[in-house]
């Protein structure tokens, strides 16, 4: 049997869930008549008050817990910067988890966190989550009333706050982007494949081909799984002649890519240019330095816990938010120049 929450019980009554909760406390500022109509209800559905919540109603822990991916992504680091920062400016401490894309990891590390530890939670899902579409663990932290924040990797499945990158349009300009510096053939590596990122930058990719009339070819998108030996996979990519372009879904398959064009003697970016995702560190100090998708993880990580400590610390009913963040593009040396200095999507 599902279980029942104050907000089950207010939507059934078209009340507040403040006032649900002083109905089944027996507050005298609510009527006899209808605390015994919420009573009744209650106690019919098997309502069991959630403990960790009037825990964190009695006393504050000040602290939210903060759950990424991959920490070897510099896009993640990013996040956990800017959350921290935010957090740390108002008052909060942040406990910080890592689910190494494992849905079992995700699954016992939220719920660890859910039994009173945080007040809040901030989380992007991990890509073996979103391959399988088990959310149920998610479901449990807003029937239980956990304030939460999804960021990056989401789930429409979930009605929470939400901040995400426009990862359509990302894919889409980058893809753009080469076709206007000459290029025709151009490839995709993702190590995100699962992922709902890695699936929208893919669509995005496809929609900037169509317009140039350019047909869409499966084998020029390149998934890279955990144990894969990417050289031997670029290589099998090489294969399809022509390809004078490479976008890779990460900054790390990025780096690895250039290196790997660069020992077969392939000139970047006069016979193929690269664009990664994530502007970290890396790409910077390559040679030649690679052209690369902003996606501002610093921004991203003090917007979603700016809008997590306001929900923890708001008295009342708010809507759920969902903020869109624009992606930019920093040209470098591995892409050809195309008179255009715009670097602003």
């Amino acid at each position: 049997m599902k279980k029942i929450a104050l907000k089950d019980i207010a939507a059934k009554f078209g009340v507040s869930i403040s006032t649900v909760s002083k109905a089944i406390n027996d507050s005298h500022e609510i009527s006899k008549e209808l605390k015994e109509k919420i009573k009744k209800y209650a106690k019919e559905h098997h309502y069991r008050p959630n403990h960790v919540a009037l825990s964190l109603l009695k006393k504050s822990t000040k602290t939210i817990g903060v759950i990424v991916p991959n920490i070897l992504n510099y896009f993640f680091t990013q996040v956990f910067y800017g959350i921290e920062k935010t957090a740390n400016s108002r008052g909060y401490s942040i406990i910080s988890c890592i689910s190494d894309e494992s849905y079992l990891k995700e699954l016992k590390t939220v719920e660890l966190l859910s039994t009173g530890t945080v007040e809040g939670l901030i989380l992007s899902l991990s890509e073996e989550t979103q391959a399988k579409g088990n959310i149920e663990h998610l479901q449990n932290l807003i029937e239980n009333q956990v304030p939460t924040v999804m960021f990056d990797r989401v789930t429409e499945k979930i009605d929470c706050d939400k901040v995400v990158v426009d990862d359509f349009e990302a894919g889409y300009k980058t893809t753009k982007h080469l076709l206007k510096t000459g290029c025709k053939r151009i490839a995709i590596v993702s190590a995100i494949y699962n992922s709902s990122v890695g699936k929208l930058r893919i669509d995005g990719y496809k929609k900037a081909l169509n317009e140039n009339e350019i047909a869409y070819d499966k084998k020029l998108i390149v998934e890279v799984r955990k144990n894969d030996d990417l050289q031997l996979l670029i290589s099998l990519l090489l294969d399809n002649k022509g390809i004078d372009a490479i976008i890779a879904l990460d900054e790390i398959t990025a780096v690895d890519t250039l290196h790997i064009l660069k020992s077969k003697g392939i000139e970047v970016p006069k016979e193929i240019s690269i664009v990664g995702f994530t502007n970290g560190r890396l790409s910077k100090y390559v040679s030649p330095a690679l052209t690369m998708v902003s996606q501002h993880g610093k921004y991203i990580g003090e917007l979603a816990a700016n809008i997590l400590i306001d929900r923890i610390e708001y008295d009342g009913d708010m809507p759920y938010t969902t903020k869109l963040v624009k992606t930019s593009l920093i040209e470098r040396d591995s892409t050809k120049k195309t008179g255009d200095n715009s670097l602003l999507y």
